[in-house]
């Protein structure tokens, strides 16, 4: 294969600093503006440095749902920052969180009044073993990749998705109250309906506007990774899609008072996963779910690239866990392209993925980990 120059990303993280962050005392690591390699056992700390790069892009842990879980179990607090480098100007992003308290976030300096103000200039895509969730597990697994996606480059979507929920979590403690109390009051539901299909139908429209433009980039990145021709679908799914969102939750209403929650909405999307017209998690061999998977993954990059104009940061755990050696080639083929920015891989092997680079004659820079401890190699 002939030699191929990396450009150098419009944005990428120069230095990872981490203190007391899960089985980290601390680390400090200068980094590749093009391909970083995590080395080393299972159990030594590569996820989690991977966890701490995706913190710093969406204010929370890929893998943790709660914050208090990624301070090291005899420490009272963990600090995580880096620099980046964004078209020729520093940015620093810092996250600190003491037990008990509320966790700070930091922009230059300037701490976010939202959270959700973040989200989005930090473009990144994770691929990882548990992806296999999005087949496996409930909608609500599917409905986080696509709010993920979205909420990078639609702000306004971020904030309607804030308000659903929150006035989701009103309704449904209302219905509770209904049961309790042994008291109905339709004018109190008939409010919060008004909040749900208000910030719920722009989610609607959303959602299916970024099927449409994904679906044709995720199947050319099938193709290619597969090298078959096998027909592959993402079919979006909403209660929204029956009629209109109104009328749903007046058809409805008697069911939620049984049931004491909101049994209707967008928080009921899903989305199916289809091979040659049938779903993947039953019909699907182990090689077309993982070849399904890497390229929702690759599709997600892509489509961030042109939204962002920004190639996204890109994150790969374990790769050779879940995709053979011709995968795996086939995908550091498409890694290499411009619409990825920097990238940063795991392997459990010292010397396979630097074998692979200097053969395909790419820039990279090699780091091993084991107990928590970071050495350049």
């Amino acid at each position: 294969m002939p030699a191929f120059t990396y450009f150098c990303p419009p944005m990428y993280l120069k230095k990872l600093s981490v203190l007391n962050f899960k089985n980290y005392e601390e680390a400090k690591l200068e980094l590749s503006s093009q391909i970083n390699c995590f080395l080393g056992p299972n159990g030594g700390g590569k996820t989690n440095l991977l966890d701490a790069i995706f913190y710093l892009a969406f204010c929370k842990s890929f893998f943790n749902p709660s914050d208090s879980q990624l301070i090291k179990y005899d420490q009272g607090f963990f600090v995580v920052e880096g620099e980046f480098e964004k078209k020729g100007e520093m940015e620093k992003i810092y996250c600190g969180l003491k037990k008990g308290q509320k966790k700070q976030f930091k922009r230059n300096k300037k701490q976010y009044e939202k959270l959700a103000e973040h989200i989005g200039l930090v473009p990144l895509v994770m691929i990882s073993p548990s992806d296999s969730d999005l087949i496996n597990e409930g909608s609500d697994i599917r409905r986080r990749f696509l709010d993920l996606i979205i909420s990078q480059y639609d702000r306004k979507y971020l904030n309607e998705l804030i308000l659903y929920n929150r006035a989701l979590s009103q309704r449904n403690r209302l219905l509770k109250k209904f049961m309790e109390t042994r008291r109905f009051d339709e004018a109190s539901l008939e409010l919060w309906d008004e909040h749900l299909i208000k910030h719920g139908t722009p989610i609607h429209e959303a959602r299916r506007e970024f099927i449409e433009k994904f679906l044709p980039l995720f199947q050319k990145n099938y193709e290619f990774i597969s090298q078959q021709k096998e027909k592959v679908e993402l079919l979006y799914q909403s209660q929204l899609d029956e009629g209109n969102f109104s009328n749903i939750l007046k058809e409805k209403r008697e069911k939620d008072r049984r049931m004491t929650y909101s049994t209707v909405g967008v928080h009921k999307d899903d989305l199916q996963f289809n091979i040659e017209g049938m779903p993947l998690k039953k019909f699907g061999s182990q090689g077309q779910q993982k070849t399904f998977l890497l390229a929702l993954k690759l599709a997600q990059a892509e489509f961030l690239k042109e939204e962002k104009q920004i190639p996204p940061i890109l994150l790969l755990d374990d790769i050779y866990d879940k995709l053979d050696e011709n995968r795996v080639s086939r995908l550091m083929e498409i890694v290499r392209r411009d619409w990825f920015g920097q990238v940063f891989i795991s392997d459990t092997h010292l010397d396979r993925l630097p074998k692979l680079f200097d053969q395909l004659k790419t820039e990279y820079k090699a780091f091993s980990v084991n107990k928590g401890e970071v050495e350049i190699v």
